[in-house]
């Protein structure tokens, strides 16, 4: 089985032929710890030294074989002269018990050897009844006990360490962790906030110079013209708004103007002249009781919704009329679009369905309701937001 352990560290194999140089020089000078005994020969003191020299190549791969063979070791040792170099030898193979040892035996070592030093200690002021029988305990405590305790205490101290440094670990993962959902969370607010921006404008060109591509008559040119440069002059304004904001983000400055529920009206006036070429009209219906506006991320969501669908609008709907509706209470804001479903003639934008998960994202974030499909011969887009922000998880 020994074949299976691997090789001993570097320090181990030094402190063995240290510790059995060490005993040998010991025994070579006549040094002994109990010089009166004669039940064997002085020579046989190296015996237990060389056994427990042998050990220490083992402290960190065997800790229980060594502590066993160590215990027999440190007792045949007191049937000899008795070597110093043994004893310590064993109070290092106690600790590494303990520091290396299965975490039971690090537990139980110390309570066991603090049990035995006070029950040599009871027994031999018993036996002996003279004050010096105190150092037999002591000198117990000193060669069990004490090594016991101080690889139980570094040994917590290491277990505290490494549950530190893993508590420092996950703290960083969980950092990193919210770092990316936050860039993650970003980036979506931006595309939302870029579609919803840029894609009316464009939708609106691409309309419109397909009608003009398509009829020729210089009228219809002129005016398609007209709304395109219109659509790109504000998209164009729009993105610049939006990469100034981005990248003015760490500096100080003034706040753009966040649109509002007030401006549904300016938004439909829009709407109109870009859809009169496909016969498409738009009613407001603001049926909001009169009271402080909603907090503004609900107010820009239900500003974007409506937006977004007159951009679908402008797109898919057939010829007839837009209505938007704008409830309000003072748990709920509601908007709802309802356009024309049908089939359509003249010239059509592709859409990509990035609008309405757009929207449903908006609504989800704050914690509303989003719904949107055919009812009859409409095309509804329904969402109800909290008046007061309560804002999901992302």
């Amino acid at each position: 089985m020994l074949t299976h352990l691997p090789r001993p560290h570097r320090h181990d194999v030094l402190l063995a032929v240290v510790s059995v140089f060490l005993g040998i020089g010991l025994w070579a000078v006549g040094a002994s710890s109990s010089p009166s005994r004669d039940l064997l020969p002085d020579w046989a003191v190296l015996v237990p030294l060389v056994v427990l020299g042998a050990m220490e190549l083992l402290r960190r791969s065997a800790p229980r074989v060594t502590l066993a063979v160590g215990t027999i070791g440190v007792v045949a040792d007191q049937f000899t002269v008795g070597s110093i170099a043994t004893v310590l030898i064993f109070t290092d193979l106690m600790y590494a018990a303990v520091v290396y040892g299965k975490p039971a035996t690090a537990r139980r070592l110390p309570v066991t050897t603090g049990l035995i030093t006070v029950a040599v200690t009871i027994a031999t002021l018993v036996w002996l009844r003279t004050p010096q029988a105190l150092l037999v305990g002591v000198l117990t405590g000193l060669v069990s006990f004490a090594p016991a305790l101080t690889g139980a205490t570094l040994r917590n101290h290491r277990e505290a360490a490494e549950a530190a440094r893993l508590r420092a670990e996950q703290t960083a993962l969980l950092a990193e962790m919210d770092r990316t959902q936050a860039v993650t969370a970003e980036r979506a607010r931006m595309a939302r906030e870029l579609h919803d921006m840029v894609a009316n404008h464009l939708s609106v060109i691409a309309i419109h110079s397909t009608a003009a591509l398509s009829i020729d008559s210089p009228a219809t040119s002129r005016d398609a013209l007209g709304v395109i440069r219109e659509n790109s002059v504000q998209g164009l304004a729009e993105m610049r708004r939006l990469i100034g904001l981005l990248r003015d983000a760490g500096a100080e400055r003034e706040p753009g103007a966040v649109p509002t529920l007030d401006g549904l009206e300016a938004l439909l006036k829009q709407a109109r002249t870009n859809g009169a070429a496909s016969g498409l009209d738009f009613v407001l219906r603001d049926e909001r009781p009169p009271g402080p506006p909603p907090p503004a991320p609900v107010e820009l969501a239900a500003y974007r919704i409506v937006q977004e669908s007159l951009t679908n609008a402008l797109k898919h709907a057939a010829p007839g009329t837009v209505t938007v509706r704008v409830r309000g209470s003072d748990d709920l804001i509601g908007v709802e679009v309802g356009s024309p479903y049908g089939e359509r003639s003249g010239p059509r934008a592709p859409g990509s369905g990035a609008g309405l998960i757009g929207m449903r994202e908006r609504a989800e974030l704050l914690g509303g309701e989003f719904t949107a499909g055919r009812d009859g011969p409409l095309w509804r887009v329904r969402a109800s937001l909290p008046a007061r922000e309560k804002a999901v998880e992302a």
